[in-house]
């Protein structure tokens, strides 16, 4: 059997880490604050925070402050992530053909 590739590897574990593909599917949206991310996902806080940290280590979000007051702070995709956005619409196209929606899923119940 064919190793799979590290890099591969690497980029589905990142995708796949939970709520990444959601917030990066709100940032294709364009700059977002960080309160307007909190209002748009189902995501604590803490956890979006902790989130928005990875991808911005990983060089896919870019954090932008500006020293105003009261501080305002804002994300946006870096070109690395605004990359992702066919691979995103892919699945997104995917999905709706292929993942039953809850009330499809009621209607045959």
């Amino acid at each position: 059997m064919e190793a799979l590739c590290p890099r591969f590897e690497k980029a589905m574990s990142l995708l796949s880490t939970r709520w990444v593909g959601l917030i990066l599917f709100d940032l294709l949206k364009g700059t977002k604050r960080f309160s307007e991310m909190e209002a748009d996902l189902p995501i604590s806080g803490r956890l979006l925070s902790e989130r928005l940290k990875m991808l911005e280590k990983e060089g896919i979000v870019e954090r932008k402050v500006y020293s105003e007051f009261p501080v305002r702070i804002e994300y946006s995709l870096s070109e690395k992530g605004k990359a992702l956005e066919p691979v995103i619409k892919e699945i997104q196209s995917w999905a709706d053909e292929h993942v039953p929606s809850e009330q499809a899923k009621e209607h045959n119940a």
